[in-house]
């Protein structure tokens, strides 16, 4: 991470500090019944949401439907949450498609008051691995935040070409969606001090502790955007090494979380978002192409939520 700036330094320093204290959290994006974006009601969401003190705040990425979100109401959401963060933590807007647009988002994102990106997966096409630190290069040519690399998809990096990525100055980290523990370790031993590395398979808190034992205990949490309660006392039983809630949790709500998840293309976001209807949250609908839960999965996931709440009321 040679070569970048005093302040990108401090947020790689913020960044590591809040991955230490609390998950990472993905906020959903509020739309309303007609799905316009709707930022008075995700003002409202946020807010709570940063109430329940995440280590760092990921708004229009996968979670927040940064793929339905054209540039106008993409710098609506990223400057709504530097406002409601008002410095609180660092906030890392997505960026992602082509490098050329990412770049756009990210000059967006940038003039918006980010912290620092996450570049998402590129658009559709496998690529080599020439190829896949070529294009982070392009966008951290065009933007002066830091850069967080996201391999999941199409995106996974050698252990060459790990150490390619960490020698692009502004390129600070890696979040692994893949989960392939064998691999992880060996790019995380092949990286520079202070390279940060985090969980972001779907549903993080299944693997947090075999991610954990290659030496990546830090994760997001899709569970914190609908119920903040459950995702905290995961994290801090995990982090003290309560080994009985953590199993209790596994066992009695996420496990089951995932395997409705599973049931529908998509539901790792419009589940969440179904999920967070129910607690009152003002979130409203995704937007195509993802559709709804329907009312049979709507009811599964009404009792997984209080199991999970019943839960943690009484550990």
């Amino acid at each position: 991470m040679a070569g970048i700036s005093v302040k990108a330094e401090g947020t790689v320093r913020r960044l590591r500090e809040g991955m230490a204290g609390g998950v990472l959290a993905f906020p959903l994006t509020s739309f309303g019944e007609d799905g316009v974006l709707d930022l008075e009601s995700y003002r409202a969401y946020l807010a709570a949401q940063l109430a329940a003190a995440p280590g760092a705040v990921f708004p229009a990425c996968g979670t927040g439907e940064f793929f339905s979100l054209d540039e106008d109401e993409y710098r609506a959401v990223i400057e709504a949450t530097v406002e409601v963060a008002a410095g609180r933590l660092p906030v890392v807007a997505g960026v992602g498609y082509g490098w050329a647009q990412a770049r756009r988002f990210a000059r967006i994102a940038e003039e918006a008051g980010a912290d620092a990106l996450l570049v998402l997966p590129h658009y559709l096409v496998a690529a080599p691995q020439d190829g896949l630190v070529e294009q982070l290069r392009q966008v951290a040519a065009g933007t002066s935040l830091p850069l967080i690399a996201y391999q999941r998809g199409q995106v996974a990096f050698t252990v060459d070409g790990l150490r390619r990525i960490a020698g692009i100055p502004n390129v600070v980290g890696l979040k692994d969606g893949h989960s392939d523990l064998d691999r992880l370790q060996r790019l995380t031993l092949a990286a520079p001090d202070g390279f940060l590395f985090f969980n972001g398979a779907a549903t993080a808190e299944v693997q947090a502790r075999a991610y954990a034992a290659v030496g990546v205990p830090a994760y997001s949490s899709a569970v914190h955007a609908f119920a903040p309660e459950i995702a905290g006392a995961f994290f801090t039983a995990l982090r003290d090494g309560d080994d009985a809630v953590v199993t209790t949790l596994l066992r009695d709500f996420y496990v089951p979380l995932v395997e409705l998840r599973d049931r529908v293309p998509g539901y790792a976001v419009s589940l969440v978002k179904a999920a967070a209807r129910l607690r009152g949250l003002p979130v409203g609908p995704v937007r195509a192409p993802l559709t709804d839960p329907g009312p049979a999965d709507l009811a599964e996931l009404t009792k997984l939520l209080d199991t999970g709440l019943t839960l943690v009321a009484a550990s």
